[in-house]
């Protein structure tokens, strides 16, 4: 007798959480991508195959037990029932102030409440966190991106770790949509330090068990974090639009991007690819010459006896500006669409799309995951060059940083999916979601 009172406790405990669960997931409606609408002259694109999933509708299998329940075990079940409706889940979503509305927005998603959580900040800068509700033996997952001020969000990360460790939660897992150090990741010159692999150790001996992030800069990163990268969200809004296969190319900034470019263009009907071959001179600086404009007007000055001189210093700098910036491929009359994990300065992909124009691109398409937005970007992307920004909220994009070209999508629906996965332990074994990149 009781182990079949067991056997049925376990299947009122299944089909109470899956029906929670699917109920759950109706609460948000297709409407959870904000954007700000663009240039009414829409395109198109298509995929080579289509999307696993549609981001907004996801498709989870509802189990259900067909088997009555005997009387005598109702009012075991309707106990079992209140118990769950009182206490809910045994997962726990907290945010950070960084980006309180991406944490609002994935919440909805999946039909439950932020945590509750006090943070504040002292007159000399320091962080004060306390969880206002018991997580103790829950899945606690921190949404705090480190976007600017970096440093400052990093840290309030790291003690929100530490106040959920010292909480007793059973698994702390660390969502960061953007991973601000991800740039350091290697070393280019002698003495450089590797941020972004200090970053992650200090995450893990906070206390976190896992990370979530989404779009990476580099593919060595993931060897830091155990994180899922994709680009689902902008290829379903890519695959919205009507752009005819053979118009279409994709194009990569840089040759650092070129993989993330190549499986882009790889979705979008198998498009060809092109690069952009520039060189840096320096953090946020992308020249076209390797001898800047104001160094050759001092160079100008200075032999201003010496005209042929001048001129000959002159013709070098020309022949620079056009050999540090070349294009791979060919953009001619086609749609240019430009691909990027992040958009700082907006300097890559400024004079990116103003080269492209230059082969005589029709239109440039901007997208990027992270919106970083440092000055003068805005005032670059919103110079003509673009036909139309692609974004996502990873970060939060200011109300006076909007311009008519700009289109924010969400990641909400892919983070609460994320997040719903991690926490029942499923990997690729739905088909609608193995394009998701989760194992």
């Amino acid at each position: 007798m009781s182990s079949l009172l067991h056997s049925y406790s376990s299947s009122i405990n299944s089909s109470l959480t899956y029906r929670s669960r699917s109920s759950s997931l109706s609460f948000f409606p297709n409407e959870s991508r904000s954007r700000i609408s663009a240039s009414p002259d829409g395109v198109k694109c298509s995929l080579v195959e289509p999307l696993k999933y549609e981001n907004g509708k996801p498709c989870i299998p509802i189990f259900s037990s067909e088997q009555p329940i005997p009387s005598r075990l109702a009012s075991n079940a309707a106990h079992l029932e209140d118990a769950f409706d009182k206490n809910g889940t045994r997962l726990r979503i907290f945010s950070g102030t960084a980006n309180p509305s991406l944490s609002q927005e994935i919440a909805c998603y999946m039909g439950l409440a932020l945590g509750k959580i006090k943070i504040k900040r002292f007159a000399d800068g320091e962080i004060y966190v306390q969880l206002q509700e018991s997580v103790r033996g829950c899945d606690v997952y921190l949404v705090q991106p480190t976007c600017p001020p970096a440093n400052e969000n990093l840290m309030e990360l790291l003690i929100m770790i530490d106040a959920c460790r010292r909480a007793s939660a059973k698994n702390i897992t660390a969502v960061i949509p953007y991973f601000g150090y991800a740039r350091a990741d290697r070393k280019t010159q002698g003495r450089e330090s590797i941020a972004a692999k200090l970053v992650a150790n200090l995450i893990t001996e906070a206390g976190a068990n896992r990370v979530l992030a989404c779009d990476l800069h580099s593919g060595q990163s993931m060897g830091y974090f155990d994180i899922p990268v994709d680009h689902p969200v902008i290829l379903d809004y890519l695959a919205s639009k009507i752009i005819c296969s053979d118009d279409l190319v994709v194009v990569s900034p840089d040759v650092g991007g070129v993989a993330r470019a190549r499986a882009f263009a790889k979705k979008l009907s198998d498009a060809p690819l092109a690069i952009v071959d520039k060189r840096r001179q320096g953090h946020n600086v992308a020249e076209t010459s390797s001898i800047s404009e104001t160094k050759v007007l001092q160079i100008s000055i200075s032999t201003s006896a010496f005209m042929f001189t001048a001129l000959k210093t002159i013709t070098l700098w020309w022949s620079c500006q056009r050999k540090v910036m070349n294009l791979i491929g060919d953009v001619k009359g086609k749609v240019a669409v430009m691909v990027d994990d992040m958009i700082d300065t907006a300097g890559t992909i400024s004079k990116g799309a103003a080269l492209l124009h230059q082969e005589g691109a029709r239109e440039v398409y901007a997208c990027s995951t992270h919106a970083v937005f440092s000055p003068p970007a805005i005032e670059r992307l919103s110079s003509g060059l673009f036909q139309e920004v692609i974004i996502t909220n990873t970060i939060p994009v200011l109300e006076q940083n909007y311009f008519p070209q700009l289109t924010v999508l969400s990641v909400a629906n892919l983070l609460g999916e994320t997040i719903w996965r991690v926490h029942d332990d499923c990997a690729g074994g739905f088909e609608p979601y193995s394009s998701l990149g989760i194992d």
